[in-house]
């Protein structure tokens, strides 16, 4: 057993796993598994899988992309944000809005250019901020340009002026909520508190369609192998080892002669932008946005979802949002009036017994068995170097 235990090859499954060819694999064979038991089997086989369990599982891509995002920033970045709920919501807005558009005069107003909801307020023409919204290349633009320009800004004011900690926490949540304000208002013109739904078409293909949701599945699964090759990419290159540094020290950063504020800005960027792309590929899948994606709620359930998946691994946040997903989903049907305290309650019990995680539950268990024979006590001289801090840190 002690022979198996301490074998190489055991020894590196944790760092097999975080391996980007390992996650693109898993993620390949499991977009191709389902996509083989959708078109292949009939519906009364034991292998098929129905439409409803495609955009389902498409819908749990979507959150793995966003938990990415957030493991991105906080994980490897130190920054707790709880208002990516925004940046999804902002990207979900953009692809709703074309969506809306493609309706055209097949709503229930018959109204070519106009939403019905604009109809029914008696609006006589497209607010300014709806041009081009009816252009595929405009609203890929608007996808990126709507999160990545709202984290610049923020991200500007509040990293110059060294906001971190929980007050940065508290006004990414504060942020999130004056949106949410906003768009439940009828006078922004985003429907109100219904939002946009009723869409019919996707580039010309009915949303209805079976090929047109298992489409969508796949290019979600796309998207989430190329956001995991960006973000592997990044925390491996040298501004991703000083991204780390300011997590683990920003002040000895800014010593050396780095500018950490530039630094944090540029990955709340790119992981805004990733939680916009996430929020556009979520609303064809479900069907509908409204203002209730702002909710702070939502934004601290992502990370909930990073803390229950092991934050700072990256796959971990990628397990953490499809293994609560799911359990929510099984939690609403079994106990619908209950299921927030079985969410809890599995969060509780991540926290106490996997500290570090579902990801780290392979490295705990093989510590627990078998601890590393390597550990011995310094002694002599060299355990007092090794107490020396001034040592230590000129060896760091």
């Amino acid at each position: 057993m002690n022979t198996l235990l301490n074998s190489p090859n055991v020894k590196k499954i944790t760092e097999k796993m975080s391996s980007l060819h390992f996650v693109i694999a898993i993620l390949f064979a499991s977009t191709l598994y389902v996509s083989v038991c959708n078109l292949m089997f009939a519906e009364g086989s034991l292998l098929h899988v129905s439409d409803y369990t495609v955009s389902l599982l498409g819908k749990y891509l979507c959150y793995a992309l966003l938990a990415l995002a957030v493991d991105l920033v906080w994980g490897y970045c130190g920054i707790l944000s709880l208002g990516h709920g925004a940046f999804f919501a902002l990207g979900g807005y953009a692809m709703g809005m074309y969506l809306m558009r493609q309706i055209g005069d097949r709503g229930v107003y018959g109204n070519p250019e106009l939403p019905d909801f604009m109809v029914f307020l008696n609006w006589t023409e497209l607010p300014w901020y709806w041009a081009g919204s009816d252009n595929a290349f405009v609203m890929i633009l608007l996808v990126f340009a709507g999160p990545g320009l709202l984290a610049f800004i923020f991200g500007t004011l509040a990293f110059r002026s060294r906001v971190s900690g929980v007050y940065l926490s508290i006004m990414t949540q504060a942020m999130t909520y004056a949106l949410l304000l906003s768009f439940f208002r009828n006078e922004m013109g985003f429907g109100g508190n219904n939002g946009l739904t009723d869409f019919k078409e996707i580039f010309g293909f009915s949303l209805q369609s079976s090929n047109t949701k298992l489409a969508l599945f796949m290019a979600t699964a796309v998207m989430l192998a190329i956001g995991y090759a960006i973000s592997h990419f990044i925390v491996n290159s040298k501004m991703g080892r000083v991204v780390t540094a300011i997590r683990d020290s920003e002040d000895r950063v800014r010593f050396v002669g780095y500018k950490p504020q530039h630094y944090k800005v540029w990955i709340f960027v790119v992981s805004a932008m990733l939680a916009g792309v996430a929020g556009a590929l979520y609303v064809p899948q479900v069907g509908i946005i409204n203002p209730g994606e702002f909710s702070p709620l939502n934004s601290i359930e992502i990370v909930i979802w990073v803390a229950i998946g092991g934050r700072g691994t990256l796959y971990g946040a990628l397990v953490g949002a499809i293994v609560v997903s799911y359990a929510k989903t099984r939690f609403t049907a079994i106990m619908p009036e209950a299921w927030l305290f079985g969410l809890g309650g599995l969060f509780v019990l991540v926290t106490l017994l996997l500290p570090k995680g579902l990801a780290g539950l392979v490295t705990n268990l093989m510590d627990k068995i078998d601890p590393p024979a390597t550990e011995k006590k310094p002694s002599g001289s060299d355990k007092s170097k090794s107490d020396d801090p001034t040592l230590a840190a000129e060896n760091k």
